[in-house]
């Protein structure tokens, strides 16, 4: 008869920076990448903004793996359903890492940033850690069935933005109702929802449109 046990350990992660950090920098963003992404390339839908009013911070999903069954690409995943609890704390413990390396609480405008899965970890770190932002971006993702208003409410000065493609595969109608009016409950301050005529991909434009907010 099995039984699962359990270790702790360290582990060491790195992230991707895009532009340099310096008196003129505006906005600072984290940026949580979806499934399938690598930190690095995900920057990509970032390199149109404004480099000296931008610093850009991506981290990386810990769980690597191949992509399409071909020992080719390179994709990640941020967690899954199993053991999602411990693999969730070690999610946040790294993004807390990255909190401190950066000094983020010293940032001049900070933007929280989640696309797809990367909603479901910025939005847990959000409301699990009590951080503070300015800004906080949900695109073509959920948040978590678990956090309401409540896990929010220390927010007082933050704005929040739902952001969707029309022709999204996994947000059919009926879903992105329920996820709509969902969003209006936990965040019923400030809330602006936006959409774009696309599918399940990042849009670049709102992503600058948010930076000139």
């Amino acid at each position: 008869m099995s039984s699962e046990k359990q270790v702790s350990y360290q582990s060491t992660n790195t992230y991707e920076v895009l532009n340099t950090f310096t008196s003129k920098t505006k906005n600072v963003w984290m940026v949580c990448h979806g499934i399938g992404y690598l930190s690095r390339y995900f920057l990509k839908y970032f390199k149109h903004l404004d480099p000296e009013e931008n610093y850009i911070i991506a981290p990386q999903a810990p769980s690597k793996y191949y992509l399409n069954g071909k020992y080719t690409h390179v994709g990640a995943s941020w967690l899954t359903r199993e053991n999602t609890e411990l693999e969730t704390e070690n999610v946040l413990n790294y993004l807390d890492e990255i909190y401190k390396a950066e000094n983020l609480q010293d940032a001049p405008k900070l933007l929280l940033f989640g696309y797809s899965q990367g909603v479901s970890v910025v939005t847990r770190w959000v409301a699990k850690r009590n951080i503070t932002c300015d800004h906080l971006i949900m695109h073509s993702g959920k948040v978590p069935a678990e956090l309401n208003a409540e896990d929010f409410s220390f927010l007082k000065n933050t704005s929040f933005s739902f952001i969707y493609g029309k022709q999204d595969e996994y947000l059919k109608e009926g879903v992105i109702k329920k996820e709509k009016e969902r969003l209006k409950e936990i965040f019923p301050s400030d809330l602006k929802i936006r959409t774009f005529n696309g599918g399940h991909e990042v849009s670049k434009e709102l992503i600058l449109e948010m930076a000139e907010i």
